[in-house]
């Protein structure tokens, strides 16, 4: 197929929505019909990078033809791959995250507390797998592991929040050192990694934080009280995050997933509350034991979010939120109905509230 010419000064003058419209309606390979300036040629890339995830029935294109000719005007290489900063990627979702973005020829920087089983985990990706140990909890971790994450790919583009744990049980089960470990962990330690990368994707003006939430992100569960408020903690920090960083053309993502077949209920991971209130004992046991039962037997796929994953990278315009699973849909139409109607139900005695000043 004889390659079709993109007039430079056409491709330019578009805005970037536009120019990946415009590359992404042609019908043949692409060159460019004058030499790119660094600056064009990033411009190009953008757009390219946009078009990774087109509307079926459009044409997808091999971005080698324009990264060739950019190469040969401009004698530098472009490389169109994307880089993901996973946190807890040693297993679970993040591991299957990281394994997705890898399979679409991307760099992953692999993070968490074991460094060694990290290494092994991705031996067979040599360079294309930067394994760093860190502990989200603690804010210097965080820090060192963005500078050298930085310095060897010398980008973040995606940042996957996933590292966290369960603290179940019923709330006065759960004792307060218990409490500051879940927020320790799935809070401000998600805190801490953002606050890392992001002075490098407002450098970069670009970027993509994609935090794992739940569905006890926007809905309460029994003897779940202290994984849900975290969760409801990450969603209203991820909402007024994406406003702040909207300028920089910096994206952000909260993922709702339902019960998702992982480690999460095993007994090395979940952790229940260590108070007995014998007052709670029939409850308690019964909310554990149907936990217990439920774990391996969950029906989401880590492997398909994975995938998913890597498509909302690719999107141009991402939602905000994304519900994981048909449990996550149906969890989430009851939840936000029974809200509606309640809001429906008070809305005259709401309004008494406002000032005559």
């Amino acid at each position: 197929m004889a390659a079709s010419e993109l007039p430079l000064g056409r491709l330019l003058g578009l805005a970037t929505d536009d120019c990946a419209a415009a590359l992404a309606g042609r019908v043949s390979p692409i060159t460019i019909a004058a030499a790119p300036s660094r600056m064009q040629t990033r411009c190009i890339v953008q757009a390219l990078k946009r078009i990774r995830h087109v509307p079926s029935g459009h044409a997808f294109y091999d971005a080698s033809h324009v990264q060739q000719a950019c190469a040969s005007h401009s004698h530098q290489e472009i490389d169109m791959s994307k880089v993901w900063f996973i946190t807890g990627a040693g297993r679970g979702i993040g591991a299957r995250i990281a394994q997705a973005a890898l399979a679409v020829g991307d760099r992953v920087v692999a993070t968490g507390r074991h460094v060694d089983q990290l290494s092994e985990a991705y031996a067979a990706y040599g360079e294309r797998v930067l394994c760093l140990p860190l502990d989200v909890a603690r804010e210097q971790d965080a820090a060192s592991a963005v500078e050298v994450a930085q310095s060897r790919f010398g980008a973040i583009d995606v940042l996957v929040n996933n590292a966290g744990y369960g603290q179940l049980g019923l709330f006065e089960e759960v004792a307060s050192a218990e409490v500051e470990r879940q927020f320790q962990t799935n809070v401000f330690g998600l805190m801490h990694v953002t606050r890392a990368v992001l002075p490098v994707m407002r450098k970069q003006r670009r970027g993509h934080i994609m935090s794992l939430s739940s569905v006890g992100g926007f809905m309460g569960f029994e003897a779940s009280s202290i994984y849900c408020a975290a969760k409801f903690a990450v969603e209203g920090f991820s909402e007024s995050l994406a406003l702040e960083v909207a300028p920089f053309n910096i994206k952000v993502t909260v993922i709702e997933p339902g019960f998702f077949r992982t480690d999460f209920l095993d007994q090395r991971s979940v952790q229940y509350g260590t108070r007995k209130v014998a007052e709670y004992a029939e409850v308690s046991n019964h909310s554990r034991s149907t936990y217990e039962d439920y774990n391996h037997q969950q029906p989401g796929d880590p492997v398909k979010l994975g995938r998913v994953v890597v498509e909302l990278a690719a999107m141009p315009e991402p939602p905000l939120h994304f519900l994981a699973g048909t449990d996550a849909l149906g969890y989430a139409s009851g939840a936000f109905e029974r809200r509606r109607k309640e809001m429906d139900q008070h809305a005259q005695l709401s309004v008494t509230t406002d000032g005559a000043f």
